[in-house]
């Protein structure tokens, strides 16, 4: 490791092969936590490199419970938190939005950490039970078209960074590779990140990895599409630029967005898009996360098409029945 700290001082990056070995060193607890936050710190510091971030989600990988829903085709809808914006959960939302439409969802979520409320605090609340028994996780995909991952059942790897991260408390790479670990190894993603910079490494990365993909970013720095500026998309395909009123929709402000001060509060709000009592802003939110994910399954189709789709899961309350459907399953 002082080696690998040193080349990282003169500003050489590593190889995927490299970080991925130093990853499984970490599990066996082979560096010092003083060693591995400085390599965190540099890493923050320089900005890692695709190829780093590869090895370390190879590694990861590796050590995961792994989940084979490989016959579904599922798609997972994750932001990258970390923005500070403290919305309500637009990303779970969709979801269910997808998955009322009758398309196959593996989300992969925790808890919150930057916000109230996180896709696991949301489910808890509502009495989910965690699991990461395949035969359970398989029944709820095969019957209400949603399987919930929750990252710490499967990941056991990340508690031996945990420690260190917890004492940093500066974003690290870490934070960056919960949304490329999800257990199944889904087909789809819809992927938002808070900025630009981002867009490019994840895009490259997922594009390395040969997943079919869109990444989104809002242009005021929210990951997912808010509504509340342009936004811009990058697929596997192209790229493009919005505005909110492109697809039909109205222009958001961050107070429409915001998720509450409690996670109970968070809860009433998603409640209240499921059951369609929202507000028009947060309706439109959700519905435009979930048209850029149908349109990644489906690229044949219009935008306009995968609007029309998501609003008819909302609207016939399809999406709603689908959740309550998972609850009982997932109880």
């Amino acid at each position: 490791m002082k080696e690998i700290i040193n080349r990282l001082l003169n500003h050489e990056e590593l190889s995927s092969a490299e970080t991925k070995q130093i990853m499984l060193n970490i599990t066996k607890e082979m560096y010092p936590d003083a060693q591995i936050a400085s390599l965190l710190t540099i890493l923050q510091m320089r900005g890692v490199a695709v190829d780093e971030l590869i090895g370390f989600r190879e590694a990861l990988m590796e050590t995961r419970i792994p989940i084979d829903f490989s016959p579904y085709h599922p798609i997972d809808i994750v932001g990258t938190g970390g923005d500070g914006k403290n919305t309500f959960n637009i990303s779970t939302c969709s979801c269910f939005v997808v998955a009322g439409a009758g398309y196959k969802v593996a989300k992969h979520g925790n808890y919150g950490a930057s916000s109230v409320s996180g896709a696991s605090n949301v489910l808890e609340l509502h009495g989910v039970k965690f699991t990461n028994n395949q035969d359970k996780l398989r029944k709820s995909i095969e019957e209400c078209n949603m399987a919930y991952q929750h990252a710490q059942l499967f990941n056991s790897a990340m508690k031996y960074v945990g420690p260190t991260r917890r004492a940093l408390q500066v974003p690290t790479v870490f934070n960056l590779l919960g949304p490329l670990i999800n257990p199944c190894k889904p087909t789809y993603q819809l992927l938002g990140v808070a900025n630009l910079s981002q867009m490019r490494l994840y895009t490259n990365v997922l594009n390395r990895l040969g997943m079919e993909f869109a990444v989104v970013t809002s242009l005021d720095g929210y990951d997912e599409i808010s509504l509340t500026s342009g936004y811009k998309v990058m697929t596997n395909i192209d790229e493009q630029i919005y505005q909110a009123n492109d697809l039909g929709f109205n222009l958001s402000t961050r107070e429409e967005l915001f998720g509450g001060s409690t996670p109970q509060e968070a809860v009433r709000i998603f409640d209240s898009v499921l059951n369609g009592t929202s507000t028009v802003s947060q309706r439109q939110t959700v519905l435009v996360n979930s048209a850029f994910a149908i349109h990644v399954i489906e690229p044949q189709k219009s935008m306009e098409e995968c609007v029309a789709i998501a609003s008819e899961s909302l609207d016939s309350k399809q999406a709603l029945r689908t959740f309550k459907k998972f609850v009982e399953i997932n109880s």
